[in-house]
């Protein structure tokens, strides 16, 4: 499990982009990347992983809304902040229309940047679109898969879908059993631990190397946890 997040910033301004990066750099939660162009940037989105982009709009080789618009039309679904000179109403409307998330006008106090980019990395985070890092795993919950660093895919069930990520936003603490029935399963009085301990069992023959010397989905007094 990783909770670093890959920030992409696409601006032909070098040192606003490298400005931009040092900051980010500066917290752990966030691996930044620079690109100049709106090309480099959809063949980033295409074949490495990005949580969250920040476009500029005045691209040198296409408009950053039409990038947007490419990206999204390509299933890029984390989310995408615009940056833009130009702050009018309909330059706005015209930046969200594009498939844009949010629309933040030059210049601007990176705190705010900053409190916007971690604002929208939790609404994605919650949502159906999210995808995670879990030991070599990518995990996509809305399509109930993990897929290995091979491209090999691994289908899960509904319920292994909720541990794993119920699991993955503890954030490296441990888990209950207790809390982990009732957030999967709910308050039903027909589950028994036994059944939670069926599924982590099955779910280890299925992501761990060794399941009976577990390094991925680990036991740990009273519960479970997902180790980096």
């Amino acid at each position: 499990m990783s909770n670093v997040r890959s920030i992409l910033v696409v601006d032909d301004d070098t040192e606003l982009a490298a400005a931009l990066a040092e900051q980010l750099a500066l917290h752990e939660e966030f691996a930044p990347r620079t690109v100049d162009t709106a090309a480099k940037a959809l063949a980033m989105v295409r074949d490495d992983r990005v949580d969250l982009a920040l476009m500029d709009v005045g691209l040198p080789d296409m408009d950053g809304r039409e990038a947007v618009k490419l990206m999204r039309r390509n299933g890029f679904r984390s989310p995408i902040i615009m940056l833009t000179g130009h702050d009018t109403e309909s330059d706005t409307v015209l930046g969200l229309e594009s498939g844009a998330n949010d629309y933040v006008a030059k210049p601007f106090r990176f705190s705010v940047l900053l409190a916007r980019i971690r604002a929208h990395l939790r609404q994605h985070e919650a949502s159906e679109d999210a995808v995670f890092t879990i030991g070599p795993y990518t995990f996509r919950p809305s399509a109930k898969l993990l897929v290995a660093q091979s491209g090999s895919k691994l289908k899960l069930t509904e319920k292994e879908t909720a541990i794993l990520r119920f699991l993955y936003r503890a954030d490296g603490k441990v888990v209950t059993r207790d809390v982990l029935l009732a957030e999967v399963w709910g308050y039903n009085s027909n589950v028994t631990t036994h059944t939670l301990e069926t599924h982590i069992y099955r779910l280890r023959q299925k992501i761990e190397r060794d399941p009976s010397n577990a390094q991925i989905l680990v036991t740990e007094a009273g519960g479970y946890k997902l180790l980096p």
